[in-house]
């Protein structure tokens, strides 16, 4: 057996095994003392100095044997240290392992000084333990990154641009790949209905390998926390964005920011994939809930959600660079950088058609405040600009995003976003690689095959297609932000927030939030003759219609699951239904039907009906529609109800819908949009507990013919105008 040291992995090789073992020091020093035990314990002078053909032994005959040590020498440089360092400078051909079995020779002195010894030969040098810049939490960040930088190789650079979904990591691989960041995709979770505690413990358990890497470099974990940390079982599940807007309160968002960290550090999550600042100038987009408004001034002032994210910056802190405010804050996301909300006819990932005037003044002004607050990271738009996409566009992303605006953080892609850079998706992923990259994307939602990934990044800098320098930039803002973040010195989580996951105090702001997110459009023929609010106490009233009592249509798209569930069993909140029955005064009687006849409501003489429908769940392209009216069996309830009662339709939707033909037949409609798990804000304000106060933040068109609609149109003649909304006092 021989041995010989590893520069690259600080391991101890055992030569003369098939294939040679790698160990670690600890390791190494076993195998050496165990040998030890097994070598005769009085070993004669050939013995000791070995078979004289061995060129390793003749070494060190020879230093002796010319006058160079004499034997007594050679002990007490050996122990001083320096017996070693001379046989280096004497046989400068002579390898790792050279020394090494010189070491095993000189055995009978190495066990005092074994530690030290292996310190001298893997660092060259006489101090026991290296002082590492990066690891010390005194000296300034550029310092830290600098020194962290100077010691990674391109295979633990690159490590650090790749993030996988958790479905297909191991702790070795984060050890072995020096992987940067881990994603839950929609419904990616430890396991069903996974509590706080499942999900802090997966974490660490990625963590600490990525700890026990050569460098120990922290991973950063992010999910799609979009309207609450929704991925998760009996989190908080907050109006969609399509709702929040029409709040037009941005210290609600920033309150809601603040409660979705908590949950999200709760289960040991540093980074949260939002806000959405995509402005939707078509309600036919799948992703129209998303976002918070047509107006882009009012997707500025709903960027007031990152403060609540991230924290504020301090008075004296620098505007425009990456901040988190603490362990309960998480990392916040603007994306999806730039002009996703204004594909032609509102198809997802399609092409936005669209002057330099008409992206700057319509699609970017989410992001100047964004930065301006602080935001870590900016995604990618999977879409196009004027037929280029956006993650191959470097004048966007490099050139403005990077140069003009000063972005400090990192730009992230979306998922598998360099696959869909040509059609069909992966088909040259070398090109996809190369054209990403240089437009400036810096960390890849890669998100399954990484060993392809990190192959492919290698070959195109080693091959000088890709310089070194934008892979350093690249590495430099994810380390900027894991510096920021205190990553380094606090890699791990722990239980001490579990509480705060669908806390009260959290469910109580949710509900608020609902309040001020649902718009009457409708109260009665006239000013003169209000329906709402409704009445407590009553005979009989009617529940009716597929959405009154069904959590996860009210939830939408983004909840437990990537598009979204039917049904009340998959998380905790508040059906409409519910919230009803425990409003009404008790002695008033309350019959639900999910889809009545007209005979079975005339026949029950009820006092009033209320009707809830809409929409099913969808995400993405999945919710792209080119027709929005009303799926069945909706429009078939609102004519069998409100034909024979006084009735209140509820809508559930993540967009306006043709609702124009039933106007007449209906005496209110609220536009209620998703308004999450907290069911008790709609029946808060139905019944006036809470005034209604909620203004459209987008148009309600009359035909889809109209579409695209949007408030700054020459042409607008829309049903109900952005900003409309009709108010009621409370009770």
């Amino acid at each position: 057996m021989s041995t010989g040291i590893s520069k690259e992995t600080n391991q101890i090789i055992i030569f003369n095994q098939n294939p040679p073992i790698k160990v670690s020091p600890q390791k190494g020093l076993s195998r050496l003392q165990q040998e030890k035990k097994n070598q005769n314990p009085n070993p004669s002078a050939d013995h000791f100095y070995g078979n004289s053909n061995s060129s390793i032994n003749q070494a060190i005959a020879s230093s002796i044997s010319k006058g160079k040590h004499t034997e007594t020498e050679v002990f007490a440089k050996f122990e001083e240290g320096r017996f070693l360092s001379d046989l280096v400078r004497n046989h400068p051909s002579s390898s790792s392992s050279f020394i090494m079995v010189v070491v095993m020779s000189l055995r009978k002195l190495i066990v005092p000084f074994v530690g030290f010894f292996l310190v001298l030969i893997l660092c060259s040098s006489a101090t026991a333990e290296e002082y590492m810049v990066y690891k010390d939490s005194k000296q300034p960040m550029v310092g830290r990154i600098n020194d962290l930088m100077s010691r990674m190789t391109l295979e633990e650079k690159i490590g650090q641009m790749v993030q996988l979904d958790r479905r297909n990591v191991t702790a070795e691989i984060m050890r072995e790949y020096g992987i940067g960041s881990l994603l839950s995709g929609g419904g990616s979770v430890p396991k069903l209905k996974a509590t706080p505690m499942d999900w802090v413990d997966m974490v660490n358990y990625f963590q600490n390998g990525s700890l026990s890497s050569r460098l120990g470099i922290p991973y950063i974990y992010g999910i799609d926390a979009v309207h609450g940390h929704n991925n998760v079982y009996k989190a908080t599940i907050f109006p969609h964005n399509v709702g929040l807007g029409c709040t037009r309160d941005p210290d609600l968002l920033k309150r809601i920011g603040a409660a979705t960290a908590r949950e999200v550090r709760a289960t040991g999550i540093h980074y949260a994939f939002a806000p959405c600042l995509a402005v939707c100038r078509d309600p036919r987009w799948g992703r129209c809930y998303e976002s918070y408004s047509e107006d882009p001034k009012i997707v500025q002032e709903m960027t007031e959600i990152i403060t609540g994210l991230q924290g504020d910056i301090p008075e004296n802190g620098r505007k425009g660079v990456p901040y988190l405010g603490g362990n309960d804050k998480v990392l916040a996301c603007a994306k999806h950088f730039v002009g996703d909300g204004g594909t032609t006819k509102g198809i997802n990932e399609n092409n936005t058609v669209a002057n330099w005037h008409e992206l700057l003044s319509i699609h970017m002004p989410g992001y100047y405040p964004a930065i301006i607050k602080g935001v870590s990271t900016v995604m990618v738009s999977y879409s196009s600009w004027n037929g280029v996409k956006m993650h191959t566009n470097r004048n966007l992303v490099t050139d403005f995003l990077k140069g003009t605006m000063r972005f400090r953080g990192f730009v992230i892609s979306d998922w598998e976003g360099l696959d869909r850079i040509t059609s069909p998706p992966h088909a040259n992923y070398t090109y996809s690689v190369l054209q990403g990259v240089l437009a400036g994307i810096d960390m890849i939602m890669v998100p399954f095959n990484h060993i392809e990934f990190i192959d492919t990044l290698t070959s195109l800098v080693n091959n000088n297609f890709i310089p070194m320098s934008r892979i350093d930039d690249a590495v430099r803002r994810i380390l900027r932000v894991k510096f920021t973040m205190g990553l380094f010195e606090n890699p791990l989580a722990d239980y001490s927030l579990i509480d705060q996951l669908g806390s009260q105090a959290h469910r109580d702001l949710a509900r608020e939030a609902v309040r001020k997110s649902l718009v009457l459009l409708k109260n009665g023929e006239n000013a003169d003759e209000p329906i709402l609010p409704l009445p407590k106490k009553a005979n009989k009233i009617l529940v009716a219609g597929s959405h009154a009592n069904d959590l996860g249509a009210q939830c939408g798209g983004w909840t437990i699951s990537w598009q979204g569930l039917r049904g009340n069993n998959n998380t905790a909140g508040t059906t409409i239904l519910e919230a009803v029955a425990n409003t009404v005064d008790p002695t008033t009687e309350i019959v639900y039907d999910y889809n009545p006849d007209q005979d079975f409501v005339k026949s029950n003489n009820f006092d009033y009906a209320i009707v809830v429908v809409g929409e099913s769940p969808y995400a993405e392209t999945g919710g792209d529609n080119l027709n929005l009216t009303i799926p069945d069996p909706g429009t078939g309830t609102i004519y069998n109800v409100c034909g024979q009662v006084k009735c209140v339709v509820v809508l559930i939707s993540g967009r306006p819908l043709m609702i124009e033909p039933y106007v007449p037949q209906m005496d209110a409609v609220v536009a209620a949009w998703l308004p999450g798990s907290e069911g008790q804000g709609v029946a808060d304000v139905l019944y006036g507990d809470y005034p209604f106060t909620g203004k459209l933040a987008r148009t309600w068109f009359k035909t889809v013919e109209q579409l695209p609609m949007n408030f700054d149109d020459e042409n607008y003649d829309p049903l109900y105008p952005i900003g409309y909304g009709l108010t009621t006092t409370a009770q």
